[in-house]
């Protein structure tokens, strides 16, 4: 006689998906061996946890993305780190003056001045 199957709730597995838990944490989280995990994937979805996961986790970096946009309304340094990432922005690198070249820069300007 078989025991009876451990019940994995669909809408809190699609969850833990899009919170990126590992299957170790879903495992845990429902109690459940990694070879029973990925029976029920194949049962569920008629594929493996890798391929099910991949698409799940897709909700969960839709709501981490419109949480970073809001925030970037309020915080400065978030706004700049999407700027970097979304749209190219960059940290222009301060120029070095070399302070006898400055010296030398400004003795030659003061003697046009003088002429």
């Amino acid at each position: 006689m078989a025991r009876p199957r451990k019940e994995i709730d669909k809408k809190q597995f699609e969850n833990l998906c899009g919170l990126q838990c590992t299957k170790e944490e879903i495992c845990y989280f429902f109690d459940v061996t990694d070879k029973t995990l990925e029976n029920w994937c194949r049962r569920t979805y008629k594929a493996g946890f890798s391929e099910v996961f991949g698409i799940k986790r897709g909700s969960g970096r839709i709501s981490l993305r419109r949480s970073q946009f809001r925030l970037a309304e309020k915080n400065a340094t978030m706004a700049i780190w999407l700027g970097k990432q979304y749209l190219g922005q960059r940290d222009l690198p301060e120029e070095n003056i070399d302070m006898e070249d400055s010296d030398a820069y400004f003795e030659a300007a003061e003697m046009e001045g003088k002429e």
